[in-house]
């Protein structure tokens, strides 16, 4: 076992899983499959993050209206990641630079820390291009979309 395994609470190993989101929310596929995905991956109990660097930023933006596109915003989706204690989710800084957004463009996505009196935490977390980069090296795998 490798310095960045950790056995469950069933003696099996946690991997440290990372999806990279990078397209836009819509247009493509790549955003709900990649939801879907983290879903299943937490599912069997892996240690699951996200990261939204980017037109990957967009995907949590808030207020999203898909009603012009004549799709379902599956955007709402986001806010249930704590349930499925996936409570990291990286935005990259630049990204939302260079797309002239903020953090307060972003959806609130909160997850109760059960380790804390159940108190309500923000999940999303922006950080520097460096920041991820270090994040994204200390993962298993990477998936990206």
């Amino acid at each position: 076992m490798s310095d960045i395994e950790a056995p469950d609470a069933e003696g099996g190993v946690v991997k440290k899983f990372m999806f990279v989101n990078r397209k836009s929310p819509h247009g493509t596929v790549y955003a709900v499959e990649s939801l879907e995905v983290v879903l299943i991956s937490a599912a069997f109990d892996q240690d699951v993050s996200l990261a939204f660097l980017d037109d990957g930023v967009f995907q949590i933006v808030k207020q999203q209206d898909t009603s012009g596109l004549g799709i379902k915003n599956f955007s709402p989706a986001y806010r249930a990641l704590g349930d499925f204690e996936i409570t990291k989710l990286y935005v990259e800084q630049e990204a939302l630079d260079e797309r002239g957004l903020t953090a307060d463009d972003l959806m609130e996505i909160m997850y109760e820390d059960e380790d804390d009196d159940y108190e309500e935490k923000p999940s999303v977390r922006v950080v520097g291009r460096g920041e991820l980069s270090k994040l994204m090296s200390e993962q298993d795998v990477l998936l990206s979309f």
